[in-house]
């Protein structure tokens, strides 16, 4: 029998640029179809555009997700 390894979901937090509504409809599908993001959401009030993501995915894995839908983000420490 086989151990899964069970990952841990934590929320991470990113600097983005993602204007509006128009871009959050562009990430929209890579962020939902990921395997490992259970949810997510952009401040677009905030003036570094947060996108916070609740994920067992690392920041780097994220990051690429977002740049694969034509947008920068940058992990917040």
């Amino acid at each position: 029998m086989q151990k899964r390894k069970v990952q841990t979901m934590v929320t991470q937090e990113f600097k983005t640029n993602i204007k509006c509504g128009g871009c959050i409809a562009a990430v929209k599908p890579y962020l939902d179809q990921a395997e490992g993001i259970e949810n997510w959401e952009v401040d677009l009030q905030s003036p570094d555009r947060i996108l916070t993501v609740k994920t067992d995915k690392s920041p780097d894995e994220v990051t690429r997700l977002i740049k694969e839908a034509g947008y920068e983000a940058m992990p917040i420490a």
